[in-house]
C-alpha cells in the first residue's frame, strides 16, 4: 500500500538519465501574490519583472492547457544568490502577500516525481507515455511540502495535458495503485513554448 504523502513536483533527474544536482534559477514573487508557496509547488512565469530584470512568477493554474515553468525549491536572499541557503530564522515556505526571491527548478529536461490523486481510480501501467493534468492541494506549514498531485482522472493523449508520464517511480515503497508516484516531465513548459508572456 502506497503512502498518501503528496509533495508536489520533486526533481529527480534529467531526461538523459543524469542525476539532478540541485540546479535552480532565481525568480521574483511580487507582494501581490495571493497564494502561499510551498516546496514543490508548480510555478509559472508572469508578465513583468523586478527592477533587476528578474522574471516574476506565481502559482501555476491546475488543469488542461495550464503552462508551468518549474517547481519551487526554496527562498533566496537576493536576486543573485544561486546557492540554496539554510536559513534557520525563516519559514521554509513563502506566505501570501510577501515579496521575495525564490528558487525554481525550471530546466525543461527535468524529470519530476509526482504522486497521483487516484480520484476516480488509480492510474494503470498503460498510463505511461500519456499526458495528465495537475491538481492543486494545500501545502503544509509544518513540513513546507506542496500538496499538488497529478490528476489521475485526466490521463489521456491530449496535447493540452500539463505533464507527460514517463514511467512509474521504481522504489520499494511504491507500486502501481492508489497514491502511486510517477516520473513525469512538464509537457506544457513556458520556456519551450513558442508564445511569450
Amino acid at each position: 500500500m502506497n503512502s498518501n504523502t503528496p509533495f508536489g513536483l520533486r526533481p529527480m533527474a534529467y531526461a538523459s538519465g543524469a542525476p539532478y544536482a540541485g540546479g535552480v534559477q532565481v525568480y521574483y514573487v511580487p507582494a501581490s501574490n495571493p497564494t502561499p508557496l510551498f516546496l514543490g509547488d508548480p510555478l509559472v512565469v508572469l508578465p513583468g519583472a523586478d527592477a533587476n530584470g528578474v522574471p516574476a512568477v506565481g502559482i501555476a493554474t491546475a488543469g488542461a492547457s495550464g503552462v508551468v515553468t518549474g517547481a519551487m525549491q526554496g527562498i533566496a536572499s537576493n536576486a543573485g544568490e544561486l546557492v540554496l541557503p539554510l536559513l534557520q530564522n525563516q519559514a521554509p515556505y513563502l506566505p501570501a502577500g510577501q515579496a521575495a526571491y525564490v528558487y525554481v527548478a525550471d530546466d525543461p529536461n527535468l524529470v519530476f516525481a509526482v504522486q497521483e490523486d487516484s480520484v476516480g481510480g488509480a492510474l494503470a501501467a498503460a498510463a505511461v507515455s500519456g499526458n495528465v493534468n495537475l491538481v492543486a492541494g494545500a501545502g503544509s506549514t509544518v513540513s513546507a511540502q506542496s500538496g499538488w498531485q497529478i490528476q489521475s482522472s485526466s490521463a489521456g493523449t491530449l496535447a493540452t495535458g500539463q505533464m507527460r508520464i514517463l514511467r512509474a517511480y521504481q522504489a520499494i515503497d511504491n507500486a502501481i495503485g492508489v497514491n502511486a508516484k510517477w516520473l513525469c516531465r512538464i509537457n506544457l513548459h513556458s520556456i519551450t513554448s513558442a508564445l511569450g508572456v
